[in-house]
């Protein structure tokens, strides 16, 4: 019987043949590597990030794989292949603009989320194969059929390969299991009548953005909920915690341009820019506006979100039946300035010196050049703010939906955009934070020509809540109301979700689309 050494014709390489030379063989090995590494780079230098790309980048490192350790006959394809990748990659790669792909930082947790889910994710899918594929090829060409290796020991050999086929297969199928939003069901577990439940594509500034719909049925009025961050994708959080809302709104949640699903969109970094997102913001609200029949809208957003809707609001206030903000932001540039203020002080009443060092080297914000200083600071907003229990409505509504960090367990994401919920939070933070240190609404936005409703939360961070809380006394509006929530924190809309869906259909509604 014909053997696959035969085949092949991978018996030992006869004296004075060019593949007896091993430096040829580890030529051809390294250099097909290598050229993988350089398209990559040129092609995809931010590596894959749609299911396609996943794909496509698995497919190719397999086959340049098989194709090095077909050469090289050597288990030491399964190292110099990757070796050449990685450094053909790194070197051609353009220089990264944002974290995921810019420079390697370990030293904090912030650096190292943005090597696993940028590197990292890219290792995965591209280096695993790779090695597989050489892996595969030096055990054919290595093990001799006539006996010279034992079934015992064949056997020895080829199951980590088997192992790391799995593990590729497994990656390979979960990449392609698509994302999906659960139906509205009524009280017996059955899909609602004339519901919307729906993830949808739509070019908003000439890039395709993800948004989801959910409603008990299309002539309801039309409420665009707006995600903080910058970067943070809410989808599953939103349609766990507004599922009430969806009996009297078609609730609209969005990945904004370089968030979640939508984080292709980052690209060209170039493009991120606060007046783009204000303008895409107008161009979903049209499109919004135009698919269900409304003259108008509601805007809501919580906290980088407030920022957005109260400049697109703004900006055009025919389009929008009101506004309402959670965890309103004011001027990022003065809640940075009280929160490092705030932080030194706690780290002189806790006597940490190693904190109050960091923080001095620092230097007082803004920080335009990094993100990692106001990372640091997050990490201490526990501490920082006022002490209270969230409803337990929220926890057990929370707890039940099992979405695990930042919501990426959602059925909403495929394999790939878990990931870039990440890198968007990290990368659009990055871009558009230091964009925003200019604003100040109190200076800057002394009217808004709608109804204005702000959710306050007592337990909010002073460095947030006392500017917010300053605006709205000084802000002109046709009507203004403010509601404060003793348990609640910054995300007020969302802790708060049984009392928003009272508020937004027996005040909110009257006031403002059933009587405008």
């Amino acid at each position: 019987m014909t053997s696959i050494r035969q085949i092949f014709d991978l018996g030992q390489p006869r004296s004075g043949t060019l593949l007896n030379k091993r430096w040829i063989q580890t030529a051809v090995a390294t250099g097909s590597a290598s050229l993988l590494g350089l398209l990559t780079a040129l092609l995809l230098p931010q590596g894959p990030i749609t299911v396609a790309q996943v794909w496509l980048a698995m497919a190719a490192s397999l086959a340049v794989g098989l194709a090095a350790g077909f050469a090289l006959r050597s288990p030491w394809a399964m190292l110099l292949a990757p070796l050449a990748y990685i450094i053909l990659f790194e070197l051609v790669r353009p220089a990264g603009a944002v974290p995921t792909v810019g420079a390697i930082r370990l030293d904090n947790t912030y650096g190292v989320l943005a090597f696993l889910v940028g590197r990292g994710f890219h290792g995965l899918v591209a280096l695993l194969p790779l090695i597989l594929g050489a892996g595969v090829a030096a055990f054919l060409t290595r093990t001799n059929p006539g006996g010279g290796s034992s079934p015992v020991g064949t056997v020895l050999q080829a199951a980590p390969l088997l192992v790391l086929a799995l593990l590729v297969a497994v990656l390979a199928v979960w990449n392609g299991v698509p994302a999906q939003t659960p139906p509205i069901l009524d009280e017996t577990g059955q899909p609602v009548p004339g519901s919307i439940a729906e993830l949808t594509a739509v070019s908003l500034g000439g890039q395709e953005q993800t948004i989801m719909i959910r409603a008990h049925g299309a002539d309801l009025p039309v409420l665009l909920y707006l995600s903080g961050g910058p970067g943070q994708s809410d989808l599953p959080y939103s349609r766990v915690l507004f599922e009430d809302l969806t009996q009297d709104f078609v609730v609209v949640g969005w990945d904004q341009r370089g968030t979640g699903k939508s984080y292709p969109a980052l690209f060209p970094t170039e493009a991120v820019t606060l007046e783009q997102a204000v303008a895409d913001t107008i161009e979903l609200t049209n499109y919004l506006r135009e698919r269900f029949d409304e003259e108008k809208i509601y805007l809501m957003g919580e906290s980088w979100g407030t920022t957005l809707g109260v400049l697109a609001v703004q900006q055009r206030p025919d389009l929008y039946h009101a506004w309402i903000g959670s965890g309103q932001m004011v001027s990022q540039r003065e809640t940075d300035r009280l929160l490092y203020s705030d932080v030194l002080a706690l780290a002189e009443r806790t006597g940490n010196t190693a904190l109050t060092g960091q923080m001095l080297a620092f230097g007082e914000p803004p920080y335009a050049d990094t993100p990692y200083p106001n990372a640091v600071v997050m990490g201490y907003y526990e501490q920082l703010g006022q002490p209270y229990t969230p409803p337990q409505e929220y926890i057990n509504r929370g707890t039940a939906a099992n979405l695990g960090p930042w919501g990426i367990l959602g059925s909403e994401y495929t394999l790939v955009e878990k990931v870039n919920a990440f890198r968007g939070l990290i990368d659009m933070f990055t871009l558009m934070y230091p964009q925003l240190q200019e604003i100040d609404f109190r200076r800057d936005v002394p009217r808004l020509e709608v109804p204005v409703y702000l959710l306050d939360g007592a337990a909010e961070l002073a460095a947030r809540r006392d500017l917010a809380l300053a605006w709205y006394a000084q802000l002109e509006a046709p009507n203004k109301q403010l509601y404060t929530f003793d348990n609640a924190g910054h995300s007020v809309a969302f802790e708060q979700f049984s009392t928003l869906h009272p508020i937004l259909t027996e005040t909110v509604l009257p006031q403002t689309y059933l009587y405008p």
